[in-house]
């Protein structure tokens, strides 16, 4: 955050962002002013208090002056270090929306998880908080909520975590009380798990399909044995680019999981090295409307030959764990080869050698390539 001498001049050349705007003042230690997006500003004071986080409005600059705000920021700041109680301008008429938006604008998710996260915004939570005053919404208006989705339990897990971010950063930015998010204690609904593993035999037929293929959709065919092979999620295989392919490895920068290194059998490189380099992407995806979605018509296609209608791609990945876990391999063998991200399961495998790694993928290979026995 920006820190210079605030005077009413420069308060009043402030320009809002895209995102909240904080400058502090260089002078007086936790003072400073908030600009909005939507060009509202805004005086706080930001400090420590018995190991507690302070960050109240002192009041708002198309009200008080610049000069008035540092006076009543520098009682404000005494009496907290005197450990007396401090009254401030309510920021209880914020909307819901507002800070919503803030949030958004400044939080760090990946495109694709933002987008998603928009979608059920819009669907499931403005429709039922926009208007409201953040400050007033309370935990039984957020479980009420929750109830009334209950037709839609995937969605309503899915939206819970994310109203529970917002009141978390309304907690952080002073617009409610410390300790009041509403969303704490909702119990997730229970969903019927739909994971399906493939067998050995039904490995082969999907081999099968995948040669008679070969020709006619030589990179589609690929991504699917790469899929199988690897045990990777779709997004790291459709979206892989060339220069994360070295030494026989995949070297994932930007996984959903953060940066991983995926062991390659020597099936998979095989894979890799029969195909083109004509652009910076393995599967060139360079001006496909869809790109997370290219491979999916034509897994549907492939899985209705092998005559294995109720099989979706992400079960490919499920199936590489079952199949590694069938073969004798152990739990923290298999958590690294699929990157899991959960502190407990890296510290089982964070000393395992690379050469248990490289024996598990290779073992694996006359399984997942599909090649009849």
């Amino acid at each position: 955050m920006a820190a210079i001498r605030l005077t009413q001049r420069r308060v009043d050349t402030l320009r809002p962002t895209k995102s909240i705007r904080t400058v502090r003042d260089a002078e007086l230690k936790g003072y400073g002013v908030r600009v909005m997006p939507s060009g509202r500003k805004r005086y706080f004071i930001h400090s420590q208090n018995q190991g507690h986080r302070v960050w109240k409005i002192v009041g708002d600059a198309a009200v008080m002056t610049e000069a008035e705000a540092r006076g009543r920021a520098r009682s404000l700041l005494a009496a907290l270090r005197d450990d007396r109680d401090i009254e401030t301008e309510s920021s209880g008429d914020t909307l819901f929306e507002t800070v919503a938006e803030e949030v958004f604008s400044r939080r760090r998710w990946k495109p694709r998880t933002l987008g998603v996260n928009r979608i059920y915004l819009k669907r499931q939570i403005l429709p039922v908080f926009a208007g409201r005053p953040i400050a007033e919404i309370t935990c039984e208006e957020v479980q009420r909520w929750f109830r009334s989705l209950h037709a839609l339990p995937a969605a309503a897990n899915r939206s819970a975590p994310i109203l529970s971010v917002i009141m978390q950063q309304a907690e952080a930015w002073g617009y409610r009380p410390e300790g009041s998010n509403p969303c704490k204690g909702i119990r997730r609904y229970r969903q019927k798990r739909s994971e399906r593993f493939l067998s050995p035999e039904e490995y082969r037929r999907l081999g099968m399909v995948l040669a008679r293929h070969e020709v006619r959709h030589s990179f589609r065919v690929a991504a699917l044995r790469l899929l199988l092979l690897t045990g990777c999620r779709k997004s790291e295989i459709v979206t892989l680019e060339w220069r994360c392919y070295r030494d026989g490895h995949l070297f994932l920068t930007d996984s959903k999981t953060g940066p991983r290194t995926v062991w390659l059998c020597q099936a998979a490189r095989e894979v890799l090295d029969r195909l083109p380099c004509a652009s910076r992407f393995v599967f060139p995806i360079e001006g496909l409307r869809t790109p997370w979605n290219w491979l999916d018509a034509f897994w549907r296609q492939i899985r209705a030959e092998a005559g294995l209608e109720d099989v979706r791609l992400h079960d490919t990945r499920h199936s590489f764990a079952s199949m590694a876990l069938s073969s004798g391999e152990t739990i923290r063998t298999v958590g690294r080869l699929l990157g899991h991200d959960q502190a407990s399961t890296t510290l089982k495998y964070a000393h395992l050698s690379d050469a248990t790694v490289r024996e598990t993928v290779e073992a694996l290979a006359p399984l997942l390539s599909g090649a009849p026995s």
